[in-house]
């Protein structure tokens, strides 16, 4: 059995990606685990940023490393808060205080000018010097609520209402949430590529 690490420090992406990694014949590990702490996110894309992070985690690790690079981007805001989700509101993984600003910023926003959608690139390398990563994309899209529902999920979930779904991201269970969410259809299409070529893609030099 593989074992691969997960290049996060988020507890609810951790979870997410740890169910969705379930069906591979796979050892899943967080960095932390292994005392790697979160490198600076310097990209200037989602996918910049995973390729950063994974990069950073196996080079630290001598493990192959799976990276999750996401966010939510508003189209009244002009993307925002896009790369910036996490800290958007100034301090990184301060979910209420993102939360607050995003609707501050919606607050004169009409209900059909309020689309969103969340975002989600992953990144795999085999190794830190891996000149052809295997990366995966997905889309959820919505709408921005205009107060919080639901106490599951995390980040913007609450705010956040699927496409012909009465509930909020945060109301839903997880089995349905990881079958729909951004980060469930990259997972999909990540397995897929493995599958097609299995474990060849995980060899180190």
């Amino acid at each position: 059995m593989k074992t691969i690490v997960l290049a996060s420090g988020n507890q609810g992406k951790l979870v997410e990606l740890g169910t969705l990694l379930g069906a591979l014949d796979l050892t899943v590990v967080a960095q932390g685990d292994h005392g790697v702490a979160d490198c600076d996110e310097t990209g200037l894309t989602f996918v910049e940023n995973a390729l950063i992070k994974a990069r950073h985690a196996a080079r630290a690790t001598g493990l192959p490393a799976l990276a999750d690079d996401s966010g939510l981007c508003v189209a009244a805001l002009a993307g925002a808060p896009g790369l910036y989700s996490a800290r958007y509101a100034g301090r990184h993984g301060d979910d209420a205080a993102n939360n607050k600003r995003l609707l501050a910023e919606l607050h004169d926003v009409s209900e059909t000018e309020r689309d969103a959608y969340f975002y989600c690139c992953l990144v795999l390398l085999r190794h830190a010097a891996d000149p052809s990563p295997i990366i995966a994309e997905g889309r959820w899209h919505g709408r921005i609520l205009r107060q919080p529902r639901g106490d599951r999920g995390f980040g913007y979930d609450p705010l956040f209402q699927p496409l012909d779904s009465a509930a909020s991201a945060a109301e839903l269970d997880i089995d349905d949430k990881n079958r729909l969410s951004h980060r469930g259809q990259a997972m999909v299409l990540l397995r897929d590529q493995l599958q097609r070529e299995p474990w060849r893609m995980l060899k180190t030099p």
